[in-house]
Order: C-alpha cells, then structure tokens, then sequence
C-alpha cells in the first residue's frame, strides 16, 4: 500500500510539471523514457517472435484487465482507491506491443486530459531479430509498477507465464 502512495505522490508530481499526458502508444514511448521516475529496458530473449507474441495476445488480457481496490488509513485519514487496467495487444509481422493503461475511477483527481481507457502506465515493444530470438523494449514507471514488469519479461522469455499480483502495483 505504501508503494501505492508512493506512486501517487509522483504521479501527483509529474501532473503539476507536465503540461498532458501521453494520449496514444507512440507518445508514451516518445513522452516517458525521459520523464521522472520512468524507465526503458532493452532485453534480447532467446525465444522466437512468433511465441513472445503469442503469449503476449493469450496473457495480457487473462492477467492485465482487472479492477484493483486498494485502501490506506491512518489515525487522521483513511483513502479508497478503485482503478480499472486495460490491456492492448498489436501484432504485426515487425513488431508485437503491449500497452497498458490505467483508469483510476475513485479516488484520484485527473489533473488534465485523459485517454480514452486510462493513462498509459507500460508499453512494451518485442521484435524478431534472427537466430529465433527477440528484442524486448520495456517503457514502465521505475517504482510501482514492479509485478506487472516482472510478468511482461517473463512472458518473454517463456520462463515464468503466470499472472501478476495486480493489488501489488
């Protein structure tokens, strides 16, 4: 829950800086490796295009579009937060994407225009490179959003293709 909170504030922070959020796929990858508190990773993974993508179509909507209640209190306040997660899969034969957006639907002030679905909080981008292996490129907040990125890169190497603990982000 501290994390929660913890996110919160920046992202509290980033609106009173930033002049709007992020609209489409394409802006967050443009808008957010250089913003604060967010981060892009570059991995190769040694499994083929074809399967990053295909569990990426099957995992994301299973494990990514849930809706989260989380709750703090303390001796002067106490706060109930709602969110809806939306997952997106793209594929084409250059690139398979996951987007993931999140809509908070109590609980939280929009500070200025949100896109249709939520604010963008993850885009991850695979793409074939030869020999069957794949580039991944995470786009992700650095603190927050731990399980959910754990799960994308696990998607991608095939090692672990289970779903996140959403009420962990």
């Amino acid at each position: 829950m501290q994390r929660s909170i913890y996110l919160l504030s920046a992202c509290a922070l980033l609106g009173a800086c930033a002049t709007h959020a992020p609209q489409t796929a394409d802006e967050f990858r443009k808008e957010a490796p250089g913003a604060f508190l967010m981060k892009k990773e570059t991995m190769e993974v040694a499994r083929p295009f074809r399967d990053v993508a295909e569990t990426f179509r099957k995992r994301a909507p299973e494990c990514l579009r849930v809706a989260v209640r989380t709750t703090s209190s303390t001796s002067t306040s106490y706060q109930v937060i709602d969110a809806e997660y939306k997952p997106t899969v793209i594929v084409t034969k250059e690139r398979a994407e996951l987007h993931l957006q999140r809509k908070y639907t109590k609980g939280v002030i929009n500070v200025y225009a949100e896109p249709e679905g939520g604010h963008y909080i993850l885009v991850a981008d695979a793409y074939p490179l030869p020999g069957n292996k794949t580039r991944l490129d995470l786009i992700a907040p650095s603190k927050g959003l731990d399980a959910v990125v754990r799960a994308v890169k696990n998607w991608a190497t095939g090692e672990n293709v289970g779903c996140p603990d959403m009420t962990k982000n």
